[in-house]
């Protein structure tokens, strides 16, 4: 047995699930259309460069989260979930997740997008552990602010430290899947770093380390 580690948007996703909860916002009226959508395109892009501000991202990703009742904005998600998320869980995922689960491995997603969106994510794909930034929840309301260290880029690999503390685990032989250069940090500590659906700075560096290069989209 070893440790299969996922990032998810791009990877484990067809998509960012991320960008695509704040256009639903937009979609659906929650928050200011124009404003709203140029700022998380924005930092979308910056995500993409390497040069994004983790927590001047997440302030903006979580106010909505306080601007409305628990409630609504629960339901605003679970219709999210079905609506978007789902058409983006391709049949190579799946069968890569049940190929670890047949292996009798422990799975990890790690993600930087928010536990507000990610935790019924990983539940959607059948993985028992996540790593995201966790959304701070007081007296029965989101703060906007999270609790604890980021898991983007080198907080990536802080963060499964401590999980790797607190669960008795180790890296021997463990994997990790992920799309993005952001997450060289991760990819270079585990025994297995494979690259999936890279962007074009994260298949240069797998292609000079000859680490796998694959596609978890269906149809390529």
């Amino acid at each position: 047995m070893a440790l299969a580690i996922f990032d998810l948007d791009h990877t484990l996703l067809d998509g960012d699930s991320d960008h695509t909860w704040g256009q639903y916002l937009v979609d659906t009226g929650l928050v200011d259309a124009q404003v709203h959508k140029h700022r998380n395109d924005h930092f979308y892009e910056q995500y993409k460069a390497g040069t994004l501000d983790i927590h001047e991202y997440l302030a903006f990703a979580l106010k909505p989260l306080t601007q409305y009742p628990l409630e609504q904005m629960l339901s605003a998600r679970e219709a999210f979930l079905k609506e978007r998320v789902l058409p983006l869980i391709s049949q190579k995922s799946r069968d890569l997740i049940a190929h670890h689960k047949r292996l009798g491995d422990t799975l990890l997603i790690i993600t930087a997008t928010n536990g507000f969106v990610t935790y019924p994510i990983a539940e959607l794909l059948g993985i028992d552990h996540i790593i995201a930034p966790h959304p701070e929840f007081v007296d029965g309301r989101y703060t906007g602010g999270i609790v604890g260290i980021p898991s983007f880029q080198h907080g990536k690999v802080t963060r499964l430290n401590d999980w790797l503390t607190e669960q008795g685990f180790d890296l021997t032989g463990s994997w990790f899947y992920s799309d993005s250069h952001n997450d060289l940090p991760l990819l270079e500590v585990v025994d297995h770093p494979v690259a999936v659906d890279p962007d074009d700075r994260l298949r240069a560096v797998a292609e000079s380390r000859n680490w796998p290069v694959i596609s978890l989209r269906d149809g390529v």
